[in-house]
């Protein structure tokens, strides 16, 4: 059997997963890339990955897709990694630079703009002095490692996952692990099996993580991401989606 192509997001939120990857058998029956998230969406577009841990959003720019394992990247409240940072009060931005890595946080940015704050700044994409931008009035969206140890650094911080759940009363699903054809349902059984093997060895991750002391990396993988794909993060899921739609 040819092995299946699965593209993974690099960013720390997903170390569990790869240290249980990583640690189990599945390793030998994939290949395995790493990639930042838009990249990793583009690879299930192109359908050059079978599976990707992809941001939720880019699930519509598949003809085909399914939800294939059991865990996501989301969060239950403040998820400490996806931001918008902004020089003043949200309701008085009237620029925002989006993500260029991102497809998902950038959307849900947008979803909250329109239906919880209901402001509409400029929205500027790829900006030359993206994330360091002085204007008054200009905000930007962040998400994962590079967002670590800034939150003291801004005026104004928002936590998109904590802003979804005062809109909606939902966890959020960041990222869920998407294929773009039917998988075997062996493998899938597998698979779950070698990412729960790496929720249960967080502790044995830790040893090999690089600690920081500006972010407290522990606290964030154990209680700040929230990893099971309940039904509440699917209702939220196919809700964001809805969102999506109509903007």
């Amino acid at each position: 059997m040819n092995k299946i192509r699965i593209s993974a997001v690099s960013y720390t939120n997903t170390k569990p997963f790869l240290y249980g990857i990583e640690h189990t058998d599945i390793i030998n029956k994939i290949d395995l890339s790493l990639d930042i998230p838009s990249d990793c969406a583009q690879k299930l577009i192109d359908d050059k990955a079978d599976i990707g841990l992809i941001p939720v959003a880019a699930a519509l720019n598949l003809p085909d897709w399914h939800i294939v394992s059991n865990y996501c990247i989301g969060a239950v409240g403040p998820v400490d990694s996806v931001f918008i940072f902004s020089n003043c009060d949200i309701n008085d931005v009237k620029n925002i630079q989006l993500d260029p890595e991102s497809r998902s946080s950038n959307n849900l940015a947008k979803v909250l703009m329109k239906n919880h704050w209901k402001i509409s700044p400029n929205q500027i994409v790829n900006a030359p002095d993206y994330a360091a931008c002085a204007e008054p009035d200009t905000a930007f969206v962040q998400i994962g490692d590079r967002t670590f140890g800034k939150k003291k650094k801004f005026p104004f911080v928002y936590d998109l996952a904590e802003e979804w759940q005062k809109m909606t009363g939902l966890p959020f699903t960041f990222a869920a692990w998407i294929a773009n054809k039917p998988i075997p349902q062996e493998f899938i059984d597998e698979f779950n099996e070698s990412l729960q093997y790496g929720l249960d060895h967080r502790e044995d991750l830790f040893k090999e993580l690089p600690m920081r002391d500006d972010f407290d990396i522990k606290d964030y993988l154990t209680n700040k991401i929230d990893f099971p794909l309940t039904d509440a993060k699917k209702q939220a899921l196919y809700l964001f989606l809805d969102y999506i739609r109509a903007l």
